[in-house]
């Protein structure tokens, strides 16, 4: 349970401050150097998501009691999916447009992370608008999923607030 609240405070957060980013005009020094520990907060981000995902594939959740109704079941599996897809998308996406810019990385402002891509605009902006795109939807996601569990801790006759404790697969 750390490391799911560590992340889903690391990434809102990250979206905060990427949503933030989008105030700071362009061609300025603060915004050069936000925008760099952006990526860098993100590349380390990344790595906790590497993993989350590794302890995801090794420790199943319980199963969703049988008592509740099959499309919450169904909803819950999917939010989770799509949480998962997001939390991958976004990052990757972000890295890959980083490194069709001339910009590129520079890890907290101190080490330059040579682009492995060519400066090409078109590239970037495809990257850039899915992880920017992807953000609203992982922030839909994330709000949908908190207002799932204050439901069941709420009304708990699912006994889903127990499930919350995962096993080794």
């Amino acid at each position: 349970m750390a490391l799911h609240w560590l992340l889903a405070a690391a990434i809102l957060g990250q979206i905060a401050f990427g949503w933030y980013l989008q105030r700071v005009p362009r061609k300025t020094p603060d915004r050069t150097v936000y925008v760099n520990f952006h990526k860098s907060t993100g590349m380390l981000i990344g790595l906790l998501i590497a993993a989350r995902l590794a302890w995801r594939l090794t420790h199943r959740p319980p199963a969703l009691p049988a008592s509740m109704p099959a499309w919450e079941r169904r909803a819950a599996r999917g939010n989770h999916v799509l949480l998962y897809g997001c939390m991958i998308v976004m990052p990757v996406a972000g890295y890959v447009a980083s490194n069709f810019s001339k910009f590129g990385v520079k890890f907290f402002n101190a080490v330059t992370l040579p682009p492995w891509g060519l400066d090409d605009r078109g590239v970037y902006a495809f990257f850039n608008g899915l992880h920017v795109a992807t953000s609203y939807l992982f922030v839909a996601l994330i709000a949908l999923h908190i207002a799932a569990a204050i439901k069941h801790a709420l009304a708990p006759h699912h006994g889903v607030s127990a499930r919350r404790r995962c096993r080794p697969r």
